[in-house]
């Protein structure tokens, strides 16, 4: 789990597109604080903390504290809007949360031991079928990535979410099947040793 941090900003009194846009030539970014039953909060921020917080990871699935003209609010990022061209960020949706928030969060999947797949060692193709994986989470809990484990991985092998161990207290959004993370093919070359393999079997003489 990523270590909290914390953002100044200030309320803004207008919104709108010249807002908006003053905003972000003042160097801020434009951004909002919803949920919790409360009414939505217009607000802005530093435009250089955003962009490196978005670009460095983990942005989605880090809890922060914004504080607002002296008072704290805790809150996770939910969705932010960056410029299509220059991909600089124009705008940031914040929701809040306490202790007892859950929240669906996209979670990557990361995938370590590919030295201890027999089926990569022998030219098998990892295929990614989910980088992500959609989960519901204590917002104080959410894990960096989802680990999956590639010790003894054979080509052919199909792993599904049941396979891959997950934090505690964590659940796939998706419960009404057993849906699949990745799968190990077999490439060109694998295959040629293998039939070549199947040959030499078939030419050894009996004895």
């Amino acid at each position: 789990m990523s270590t909290g941090y914390e953002l100044k900003a200030e309320t803004r009194d207008r919104v709108g597109k010249g807002s908006a846009r003053a905003i972000r030539r003042d160097g801020k970014i434009p951004a909002v604080i919803y949920g919790d039953k409360q009414p939505p909060l217009a607000i802005a921020v530093s435009y250089k903390d955003i962009f490196y917080k978005i670009h460095g990871g983990n942005f989605m699935t880090t809890v922060a504290t914004i504080n607002v003209d002296g008072k704290k609010i805790r809150v996770l990022p939910k969705d932010y809007q960056l410029d299509v061209v220059r991909d600089f960020p124009l705008h940031v949706d914040f929701l809040r949360v306490s202790a007892k928030t859950e929240v669906n969060v996209n979670i990557p999947v990361q995938f370590i031991n590919e030295e201890k797949s027999p089926g990569l060692k022998r030219g098998g193709v990892l295929n990614v079928v989910r980088h992500e994986v959609e989960f519901i989470c204590p917002a104080d809990k959410i894990p960096d990535s989802i680990i999956v484990d590639l010790d003894g991985v054979e080509i052919g092998d199909v792993i599904h979410i049941s396979k891959v161990q997950v934090p505690e207290g964590i659940t796939p959004v998706i419960a009404d099947r057993d849906f699949t993370v990745a799968t190990l093919a077999g490439s060109a070359a694998a295959k040629s040793d293998a039939d070549g393999e199947e040959d030499d079997a078939e030419a050894t003489p009996e004895t």
